[in-house]
This record gives C-alpha cells, sequence and structure tokens, in this order.
C-alpha cells in the first residue's frame, strides 16, 4: 500500500475516538439538562402566541359584535403585523430571524438575536401571517443553548456551537410536531451526516428532544395551556392502499409538489423585493397577505381564520370533517392560502412547513373523490408530500406524516413513503428547472440573520 503523502487529511476519527473524546460526555449532559429551560421558555413562547391567536380572531371578532371574524378582518390585521414588522427586520440584531423561503437551517442563532426572533414571530404569527411557529421556536431553542457556553468555548471547539445549537433547536419543537422523534429526524436528516458524525449528532438531539417533550407535557398538563401542536384529533379510516390509491397518488403528489414550489418561487421574487427599502415593502407585501385571506373569505362565504395563520386548527377541523368542504372551498383555500403563503415566505417571519402541509392535506382531501382514491388515501398523500416537497427531506415527512395519522399509519406507511419521494423528487427537479438566474433572487439585506436550506454541523471531531 502506498505511504499516505505528506500533508494530506488524517482520517475522521472513529465512533469509539469520538465518544471517548474530551468533553462529548459533558456535552451530552449539557443537552439533557439545556432540555428543561429551552423547553420551558419554548412552551411560554408558543403559548402566547397561542393565546394571542385566539384573541385577535375570535374574542375580539365577538366583543365587537360579530359571530366571527368578518372577511375584511385580515386586511387591518395584516396591516398592523406589518407596521410591528418592519423595525424589527430593519433595526434590531439579528433582523427578527432568517427570511423563511431560505429554509430552516443555517448557523446557529446567536443569543444577542433571539429578541429579534421572538419579537419578530409573535408580531406577525397571532395576526394572520400565513407561517408555522417551528423556525422562530428552532432558532430560540439555539440561542438559548448557546448562551451555557461562552463564545471563547464555542471559538476553541467549532463543532460544540452546532451541536448545542442542534440539541437547542430539538428541545424547542419537541412536540409542536406532535412527536418529539419527527424533530429529532428532521435534525439528523437535514445535516446530511453519516458513520460516527451521525451518531454523535444524533445523541445531543435525541436527549434534548426527549427532554423538551416531557417538559412541553408536563407543563401543559399543569397550566392547562393549550400550544396548538400540529396533531390531527380525528382522522378518515383509510384502509391498506390499493392499486387506485398508487395510480392517483404519484399524480397527486406531483401537482402538490409544484404548487408549493410555485409557492417557493413567489416567496424568492418576494425576498428580493423586500431586500430594498425593507420597511416599507414589509408593509405593503403584509398588506398583500391579509388581501389573499379577505379573497378566500369574500370567494367562498367562510371563516377568513381558515385561509390565515400556520393552518394548524383548519388541518385538524379538516381532517375530522373532510366532506363538510365542498371541493370549490378546497381548491379556493390552496389558491389564496397558497397564495398569501407564498408573499409571507419573502417578506415575514415564521416557519415554512405548517402552511404547505395544510395545502398538501387540502389538494388530497380535494382529489379524494376521484373514482379508486378516497378521501383517507388523499388525505395521506398530501400530508406527506405536502411536507417533503417544501422541505426536500423524505425521511421527516414520512415520518411526520405518520405521527399525524396515528393508528392509521401502519396501513397507510407504504404510500405515505411513495407519495414523499415522488414530491420529493419533483420538488428537487422542478426547482432546478425553475431557478431563478443570477441577480434575481436576492436574499435579505445584509445582516437579516439569512441562512441556506438545513445547514450542516463542521466536520465532526473531538469535542473539546
Amino acid at each position: 500500500m502506498p505511504a499516505r503523502a505528506a500533508g494530506s487529511a488524517a482520517p475522521p476519527p472513529g465512533l469509539r475516538e469520538l465518544l471517548r473524546s474530551p468533553g462529548y460526555g459533558r456535552l451530552l449532559l449539557v443537552s439533557a439538562l439545556v432540555g428543561v429551560p429551552v423547553s420551558l421558555a419554548a412552551f411560554g413562547f408558543v403559548g402566547l402566541e397561542h393565546e394571542l391567536q385566539h384573541w385577535v380572531w375570535e374574542s375580539l371578532p365577538r366583543q365587537l359584535g360579530h359571530a366571527r371574524a368578518p372577511w375584511w378582518w385580515p386586511l387591518p390585521a395584516l396591516a398592523l403585523a406589518g407596521l410591528l414588522l418592519a423595525p424589527i427586520v430593519t433595526r434590531m440584531p439579528g433582523r427578527g430571524g432568517h427570511t423563511p423561503v431560505l429554509g430552516l437551517g443555517g448557523p446557529p442563532t446567536l443569543p444577542v438575536e433571539v429578541p429579534s426572533v421572538v419579537l419578530a414571530a409573535l408580531a406577525a404569527l397571532p395576526l394572520g401571517a400565513v407561517l408555522g411557529p417551528e423556525a422562530p421556536l428552532m432558532a430560540l431553542g439555539s440561542g438559548l443553548a448557546l448562551l451555557t457556553v461562552s463564545a471563547a468555548k464555542r471559538a476553541a471547539s467549532p463543532l460544540l456551537g452546532p451541536m448545542l445549537g442542534a440539541a437547542g433547536s430539538t428541545a424547542a419543537i419537541a412536540t409542536i410536531f406532535g412527536s418529539p422523534l419527527v424533530a429529532a429526524v428532521m435534525m439528523i436528516e437535514a445535516a446530511g451526516l453519516g458513520g460516527a458524525q451521525l451518531t454523535m449528532l444524533l445523541l445531543p438531539c435525541l436527549l434534548a428532544s426527549g427532554v423538551g417533550a416531557l417538559v412541553f407535557t408536563g407543563f401543559g398538563h399543569w397550566t392547562g395551556l393549550s400550544i396548538g401542536a400540529l396533531s390531527l384529533p380525528s382522522v378518515p379510516r383509510a384502509g391498506l392502499p390499493d392499486a387506485g390509491d398508487f395510480l392517483w397518488g404519484v399524480p397527486l403528489a406531483v401537482v402538490i409538489a409544484v404548487v408549493l414550489v410555485a409557492g417557493q418561487t413567489l416567496g424568492h421574487r418576494c425576498a428580493a423585493f423586500t431586500a430594498h427599502r425593507t420597511a416599507v415593502r414589509t408593509v405593503l407585501c403584509a398588506v398583500l397577505v391579509g388581501g389573499c385571506v379577505a379573497g378566500y373569505a369574500l370567494v367562498t362565504g367562510r371563516s377568513p381564520e381558515e385561509a390565515a395563520l400556520s393552518g394548524q386548527a383548519t388541518l385538524g377541523q379538516l381532517a375530522a370533517d373532510p366532506h363538510g368542504w365542498p371541493v370549490g372551498a378546497l381548491l379556493a383555500l390552496v389558491l389564496f392560502k397558497g397564495l398569501g403563503w407564498g408573499v409571507a415566505l419573502g417578506s415575514l417571519r415564521g416557519g415554512p412547513i405548517f402552511p404547505a402541509v395544510l395545502l398538501g392535506a387540502a389538494l388530497g382531501v380535494a382529489a379524494g373523490g376521484l373514482p379508486g382514491l378516497g378521501t383517507g388515501a388523499g388525505l395521506a398523500a398530501g400530508l406527506a408530500a405536502g411536507s417533503a416537497a417544501v422541505t426536500r427531506l423524505p425521511v421527516t415527512s414520512t415520518v411526520l406524516a405518520a405521527a399525524l395519522l396515528g393508528d392509521q399509519a401502519t396501513d397507510s406507511m407504504p404510500l405515505l413513503i411513495v407519495a414523499a419521494v415522488v414530491a420529493f423528487l419533483t420538488a428537487t427537479f422542478v426547482h432546478r428547472v425553475a431557478a431563478p438566474g443570477p441577480g434575481t433572487d436576492a436574499g435579505p439585506e445584509p445582516g437579516a440573520g439569512a441562512g441556506p436550506e438545513p445547514g450542516r454541523p463542521a466536520p465532526a471531531g473531538p469535542v473539546q
């Protein structure tokens, strides 16, 4: 065997060396301990956001004499959201977090950036931004976790910051996806690691997410507060998928992926639009989102709340009573909420996943009347395809859809897997074909905290 060339890179350390490296045991302990305060902070955030949302969209309209929010309600609500958000994204450190169309990843959120992330989310989400709470929660968990170590220690061990940030993020979103396992799988799949590096990242994330889920559950029972986690209390029975389910499920996944990529493309255009004169254009985009939500209510005669917000509540209502939604209302929801989601992706602050899951589910239920498909199978395929198309994480999307379907997941698993993979491949292909040319996909202003889609931790090495 030829001798190793001088100056060539040393082979990566093995699993045993990584696990026995100085400080790795302390990292595991810190990851478990940090799950407690991070989860308490995350619980407070989502509890407050849920209460504000309930007040804006249900209590306040009733106090003003309306049985429900009128069709025009989103216009002043989203205008106020834009006015509150504008100074945060232009003046505060971290600029409210990165733009949602750029994904969930990027470098760990620094502690100094956490206040702007929380304020931006509380300004946008309860007032009707068509985004979810997952990205702000991940940033909150990452920033709080990094408070446990000094900047000097993070600089001395390049792996420490990303590892601890990932653990904090998984602790913060331990139950917002309905299962701590979904959060851990998402962080691991997004990292794109394997072998010893995967194991090294896996243990802190699992520990933090497990502790976080325990705190969320216990604190929720003690306070009686709701956090509005993504969950389906009731789902239509689907049974084992047959040839008809796959015959319709594959093109359905393709359609869902194309629709969601179109929304993301609109988001990139809006991100380029708000990169200059950010304050004024952020308010303008927020009003446009409000116009989309109001348009849905005006056209369908239904509550604007169905098209506003993250879609968690609407998804539960859709799954519990899919036949109570006319196909026309479902298509209008996809059109108007999809347009609002696309604009919000490039201009407001929040997470991209929850609305995408609802849009996929709405298309799946709308297609459920096709001969040979069925509502239950359409919903299952839509859940998996909607998540996979926007995250491009097919394993995470399959696990998330299975967690949402509960005891229906076992029978539906083959369809979930196929739908997630088809949507992932379609979204990847369409993104590549429709990628904007140079200079058209401008990101946020410098310092806006933007990062690429799920980032990769630094190459694994001994934790000091």
